[in-house]
């Protein structure tokens, strides 16, 4: 069983193994309530909004975070406000910045050959090469993001399931929808540098949509959205050791696989609990 062990004896795996469990945490409590509320499309899009904010923060030499949540937050801004004044549905609003956002981002990257080659690991993630101060912006945004899914449950749980609910009991429906954008920008920008943004995707919405298979309350979900996300952090990290592959790209992927193999499996099940 050492070959299950071996690779994690190499410092710069363990941290990639402990930032991939933080980021799983922060985007199982987050992309619970990203589910519920049939939020996936934001998310996607929200991935790849950050690139304008990274684009600029390279060309002007600054930090490429402090870049990718300003151009989060502004998207998020921007899908409140353009819902709000058009009265168009929301899906608009993410579409158009969608379309923005990243056409902005491609034209700024196309503008410089090396910033295009400085912004591959943003693009595609570099989970190995996590540093320990890396490691400390995770834990706090995890701790950030639970507490806030935390405190705000309740009025998360009533605008999931019924908006008109939700302000017939003053939980302040739309302050709660700012709130649940904001988390998950948290979540993406928390997450990008562990498997880029074009597969962030995947660790936001993959678990915590496989979870949902499985159980109904909202706790069950979390929890096992977070421990499914862990597992599969480490079953990636191994296989791109012994495979050579991209590990961002790997645990992505499995994400995904886990996901539709537990579809299948439960709609056998069923199937076969029928006959």
């Amino acid at each position: 069983m050492e070959f299950l062990i071996a690779p994690f004896e190499v410092s710069f795996v363990a941290r990639a193994l402990l930032a991939g469990c933080l980021a799983t945490i922060l985007c199982a409590c987050v992309g619970t309530w990203v589910i519920l509320r049939g939020l996936a499309f934001f998310g996607h899009a929200l991935s790849h909004g950050m690139l304008p904010g990274v684009a600029i923060a390279a060309l002007l030499g600054g930090n490429l975070l402090v870049g990718a949540v300003a151009s989060a937050m502004a998207m998020a801004a921007g899908v409140a406000w353009v819902t709000k004044e058009s009265r168009l549905s929301q899906d608009v609003g993410i579409g158009l910045l969608f379309v923005g956002m990243l056409a902005l981002g491609v034209v700024l990257v196309s503008h410089s050959r090396s910033l295009a080659v400085d912004l591959t690991a943003f693009l595609l993630g570099d989970i190995l090469g996590v540093r320990s101060s890396d490691l400390a912006a995770l834990a706090i945004s995890a701790a950030l993001g639970a507490a806030a899914c935390l405190v705000l449950h309740r009025p998360f749980m009533a605008l999931s399931f019924d908006e008109r609910i939700a302000a017939t009991l003053r939980l302040r429906p739309r302050w709660a929808h700012l709130a649940m954008l904001a988390l998950t920008g948290l979540a993406t920008v928390a997450s990008f540098q562990i498997v880029g943004t074009l597969l962030v995707f995947g660790l936001l919405i993959g678990p915590p949509a496989t979870a949902a298979l499985l159980f109904s309350r909202v706790r069950s979900i979390m929890l096992a959205a977070a421990a499914l996300g862990t597992i599969l952090t480490y079953a990636g990290l191994l296989i791109s050791w012994y495979a050579e592959t991209a590990a961002g790209a790997t645990i992505a992927l499995l994400t995904v696989l886990t996901f539709f193999v537990t579809l299948l499996g439960k709609r056998c099940i069923i199937a076969f609990v029928r006959h």
